[in-house]
């Protein structure tokens, strides 16, 4: 199934992107939310050791560094929210997630039979510190090549 690119909404600094993946909301909850299945769709390396709202982590991505994460929704297996910050994580010498560089990403499950339609919204980009619109820009392309990785690793038998 061909899936559409994340679109920018550039009226509410934001980016929205759905897919239909064949495979169990447990399964996509999973490869959300556990360090080990996170790793083969999203980044080199992913620390959540804490999964509960207010839980941190760290999602890392070669060449890019840590980037922090405090979970702010946790309603297994429909609701999975977070904010990241742009900044590496404070423990290598970032700053710490505030307004001006981080960003909320929400996911939502929704079951279709023994498949499953997930949808992110990338918000908070208005308040940023750097341009808006090419932030909006870099990351409405990762996540359409993330998403597209996501799909082909639980479509792929994982």
């Amino acid at each position: 199934m061909s899936h559409q690119p994340a679109v920018v909404d550039t009226e509410n600094f934001a980016i929205t992107r759905t897919v239909h993946i064949q495979a169990t909301p447990a399964r996509v909850w999973a490869a959300l939310t556990r360090d080990d299945l996170i790793t083969q769709w999203f980044g080199s390396s992913a620390s959540l050791p804490d999964l509960r709202v207010g839980g941190e982590g760290t999602f890392g991505f070669e060449g890019y560094g840590e980037f922090p994460v405090r979970i702010d929704e946790y309603d297994e297996p429909s609701v999975f929210a977070f904010t990241w910050g742009t900044p590496p994580a404070p423990r290598a010498g970032g700053e710490p997630m505030g307004p001006s560089n981080s960003t909320q990403v929400r996911f939502t499950l929704v079951p279709d039979g023994d498949a499953t339609m997930l949808s992110v919204v990338e918000s908070g980009f208005a308040t940023l510190s750097r341009d808006p619109a090419t932030a909006m820009a870099e990351n409405r392309q990762g996540w359409t090549q993330e998403l597209d990785e996501l799909v082909a690793y639980l479509e792929g038998g994982a």
